[in-house]
């Protein structure tokens, strides 16, 4: 990925208003102490973990140099908001917010309040280049503020996007079969005896650190490569890129001691694992998977239910599922879900216009698909 028209991307925020709004190298940004510590303090307002620093750095770091942009948004000496854009080259190419693709994770602007809201949209709304933010917070203060900075500059278009499920945790989640019915708590008790009929059932939940990261994350990996997942092309040892992707994210975050894998293992072999970053206060799962040579016994079941118990227990507020409300979620674990919309502009330029085009003929596509099946 490679920065291109970066004037035009400065000429926009020169023009967002009375707060500064202040267009950066990511990489710069990241260098500077003075904005690193402004950005940690509005952390504090982030809903997803990829609103973070830390993210951040590591998705600019497996970018080329210089690929990244990030709006900020100045009162005086302090940071009122900000949000990570970068871009393909290209004259058509449109700005994403940085991790989005790679990761196939929500996230959104950071922001203090509505006028911090309204100089950063007015920049964007400037912008002569689309812009596409696949799933952001549907009640993020960058919607009403983009509604009114677009006005009579472009169009903005704002669809439902896949939600992310999550349980509120509380003393009763400390023994988490306790909180489904009589059938759920059956089928549990069913897929243990399974289980302990192959070997000796063990489930744990690790927090690496630099000298254990590697082995741990690699045997996870290879657990989750053994499921469908590697059939769909969505296991991270289908896609190298992925994989040092989230190798780094997850390395930064075990060196900050927040970093969780769990197994369950059958005789010592690992048949079911799960990532997850303890941030504020809560269990963000990113990465699942299991053996499928024993779906008989349930194992990603069985680790779900420990890895729900332990974050109980470590008087976590939340377990966040994190990717999409799947029905197998819904059905079996929990029906709250924090909704989530995509974002799309079309400025009224040749940029817009072409990508207004593509995208309605995208959706035109869909629908026919769509009305030719229930058929």
């Amino acid at each position: 990925m490679v920065l291109h028209g970066v004037s035009d991307f400065d000429a926009a925020c020169a023009q967002a208003g009375a707060l500064r709004v202040e267009p950066l190298c990511l990489a710069d940004a990241l260098g500077s102490t003075a904005l690193a510590r402004a950005w940690d303090r509005l952390e504090a307002r982030a809903d997803w973990p990829t609103q973070t620093r830390l993210f951040a750095a590591t998705l600019n770091d497996l970018i080329a140099a210089g690929a990244s942009r990030i709006m900020t948004v100045w009162a005086g000496g302090d940071l009122v908001a900000l949000l990570p854009l970068c871009r393909y080259k290209g004259y058509l190419a449109r700005w994403r917010m940085i991790g989005a693709r790679e990761t196939y994770e929500p996230g959104d602007m950071l922001c203090n309040g509505t006028a911090a809201a309204d100089a950063l949209a007015k920049a964007i709304a400037r912008l002569p280049h689309p812009l596409l933010l696949d799933r952001i917070s549907a009640g993020s203060p960058l919607i009403p503020a983009l509604a009114r900075a677009v006005r009579r500059r472009g169009r903005l278009v704002v669809r439902p996007a896949m939600a992310c499920p999550h349980i509120a945790l509380d003393e009763g989640w400390r023994d988490p079969e306790s909180c489904f019915n009589a059938g759920r708590r059956s089928d549990f008790r069913r897929a243990r005896r399974k289980a302990e009929g192959c070997g000796h059932l063990q489930c744990e939940t690790l927090a690496p650190d630099a000298g254990n990261f590697d082995a741990l994350f690699d045997e996870a990996v290879a657990v989750e490569a053994l499921g469908w997942k590697s059939e769909a092309g969505t296991a991270i040892a289908t896609d190298p890129r992925q994989a040092a992707i989230f190798r780094a994210f997850f390395r930064a975050v075990a060196q900050r001691g927040d970093l969780r894998i769990s197994f369950l293992r059958i005789d010592g072999r690992a048949i079911a694992m799960q990532m997850a970053v303890l941030w504020n206060g809560r269990y963000w799962l990113f990465k699942i998977g299991h053996d499928a040579a024993f779906n008989a016994c349930s194992p990603g079941g069985l680790l779900m239910l420990h890895a729900i118990g332990w974050a109980a227990q470590a008087r976590l507020h939340s377990f966040e599922f994190l990717g999409v409300a799947e029905p197998w979620i819904c059905k079996l674990w929990t029906q709250a879900q924090h909704d989530c919309v995509q974002l799309r502009t079309y400025p009224y330029t040749l940029r817009g216009a072409v990508a207004f085009a593509a995208d309605g003929a995208a959706w035109s596509r869909q629908r026919l698909r769509q009305r030719l099946w229930r058929r």
